[in-house]
């Protein structure tokens, strides 16, 4: 099968069918090559490794767009948790051209603001590892929306103009390994919805409400549906319940890309989705608004 980086790509033969569950998917020979998301992988965990002092300088809570690090239980994806056992870095779109450092604000909504990142000295080569990766994921993010146009009746370019500066937060993630006694309330990351390499701790909620192992396959990235997708269609797409759970005895480090449409683009339902026996089931916002109202959950901001 041809990579993504050729033009004549085809991603509907690299999309498999799911094992776990109809809203989540699997892509293959992706494009993105093992060395750009090993670089990744290692500059995070030389990040996640520097003292606590060093990370909380750029803490995530300290910015208005919540970029940044996040400190062990600073998150609670799950009302019902005690909060998520990870830390986290988190950033969105920047040229790798340090002049220029990201989108206009007037793209971005709620969500403007520049990224933060720790300094060359304490993690050297960082910064260039993490948007190498982010870059390639967004693009290969920007290639699968012609897909799902076309399985909801659409012209394949139908989110063209809803991606031209497309939502797109990258957050790496660490989860120390959990030991002792099971408690469901302080897990990796709590059930959750739009809100890994080698270890086992991926489980998603399928639909009779079974928390499924969804192990990682070698050479393959997981793909979840989310919430802005069940917007878009109002439910016909579902959003996908996940969590993780990291009872591997190892550290775990992963780095989920959560793409969508951009910032400034309303989340209103297709029109073909929208009939007398399914009537508006979402209220229409910005798709950045959307975010910051999950983000501002998740960490508790005022």
């Amino acid at each position: 099968m041809t990579p993504l980086s050729e033009k004549n790509w085809s991603p509907e033969s690299e999309m498999l069918a799911s094992k776990w569950d109809s809203s989540t998917v699997i892509v293959s020979n992706h494009g993105i090559p093992e060395s750009v998301i090993a670089n990744a992988l290692d500059a995070g965990k030389r990040f996640f490794a520097l003292p606590l002092d060093t990370k909380m300088e750029i803490e995530n809570k300290k910015q208005p767009n919540f970029k940044g690090y996040s400190p062990l239980l600073s998150g609670n994806n799950d009302p019902y948790g005690k909060g998520d056992l990870q830390e986290g870095f988190e950033f969105g779109w920047e040229d790798m051209d340090t002049s220029s450092k990201g989108h206009d604000d007037t793209t971005q909504g709620a969500m403007a603001g520049a990224n933060v990142w720790p300094s060359e000295d304490s993690v050297s080569g960082f910064r260039s590892s993490a948007l190498t990766y982010y870059h390639a994921a967004t693009r290969l993010g920007k290639a699968l929306f012609p897909l799902f146009a076309e399985a909801l009746d659409q012209p394949s370019d139908f989110f063209q103009d809803k991606t031209l500066h497309s939502a797109a937060l990258m957050k790496l993630l660490y989860y120390p390994p959990q030991t002792g006694p099971v408690d469901d309330r302080v897990i990796g990351i709590g059930a959750h919805t739009d809100w890994e390499p080698g270890i086992q701790a991926l489980q998603v909620l399928n639909s009779e409400k079974q928390w499924i192992n969804a192990p990682p396959i070698e050479g393959t990235l997981v793909i979840n549906l989310g919430d802005e997708f069940a917007r878009l269609t109002n439910g016909i797409f579902k959003s996908t319940v996940h969590r993780a759970i990291n009872r591997n005895g190892v550290e775990r480090y992963s780095i989920p890309l959560f793409f969508g449409i951009d910032y400034n683009a309303k989340l209103e339902p297709m029109p073909n989705c929208v009939s007398p026996e399914r009537p508006f089931a979402y209220e229409v916002i910005t798709a950045g608004e959307y975010i910051k109202a999950r983000l501002t959950a998740t960490y508790n901001h005022k």
